[in-house]
């Protein structure tokens, strides 16, 4: 079980004030969010799941904006910028959030050469002993960065974490999750991973079809066409390649 009591979370809910988004802001048009007032967080670990381009990567950059971490990526102690991109959804964000200032960590994959090499950078200053990821593997830095900064009690913003990772990699990820929610830790994942989304009695919100909206693990699409691919590979590359042809 990886649930939680409401008031024992780091982050409870958000809210939009529209007012503060400019008339032409391209964010009236993701039907995903256009018109969101708030929502909920009830649940220790919530993922989103969409479509490319369907808004989750977008609220969630937001969320970590608004709560103090880098853009890039990073805890809220972090302050280098390579380009500055973010919208301003974060500026019409309100949060409503837990008690007490815990540990969080925001880790998009996009961003993540930056937030490696700040790391190191930061690891050294302080006289600490820097990790080297970049004398490792994509997925085994990105890995190891990740079970380096989930600690107890912490808020968590994850951002297709799976794109460094084989599907080994993404259990041991998945192990590493569920233990620190156990410990008291949050989780806000936006991602694709079947693999991920399998994680018990967690949240899942759509942002396809309209306003977001809650989704059954074996109703995602992420499930849906994996199965459908795994059970009809040859059935479903030859229609695949007729259809290009």
């Amino acid at each position: 079980m990886v649930g939680t009591m409401k008031q024992d979370l780091l982050l409870r809910s958000l809210r939009i004030d529209w007012d503060e988004i400019e008339q032409d802001s391209y964010l009236r048009d993701i039907p995903s969010l256009a018109g969101l007032q708030e929502l909920e967080f009830d649940n220790s670990v919530t993922f989103f799941v969409g479509e490319n381009g369907s808004g989750k990567s977008t609220l969630l950059e937001a969320i970590a904006v608004k709560y103090g971490f880098n853009p890039e990526g990073g805890t809220r102690n972090y302050r280098f910028s390579t380009y500055d991109s973010h919208s301003e959804l974060c500026r019409a964000l309100t949060l409503v959030r837990g008690v007490g200032k815990p540990w969080g960590y925001f880790l998009r994959a996009e961003s993540f050469y930056n937030v490696a090499t700040a790391e190191d950078r930061y690891s050294h200053e302080i006289g600490g002993n820097p990790q080297c990821y970049h004398q490792r593997s994509h997925g085994e830095s990105f890995l190891a960065l990740a079970q380096s900064q989930f600690r107890a009690r912490g808020l968590y913003l994850l951002d297709e974490p799976e794109a460094a990772l084989s599907p080994q990699r993404q259990l041991t990820l998945l192990l590493e999750i569920v233990k620190s929610v156990k410990a008291g830790g949050q989780f806000v994942i936006a991602t694709h991973s079947p693999i991920l989304l399998g994680i018990p009695d967690a949240r899942i919100l759509s942002f396809d079809d309209g306003p977001i909206h809650p989704v059954a693990y074996e109703d995602t699409d992420s499930y849906q066409v994996t199965k459908l691919f795994v059970e009809n590979r040859e059935q479903m590359l030859k229609r695949l390649f007729e259809e290009r042809e």
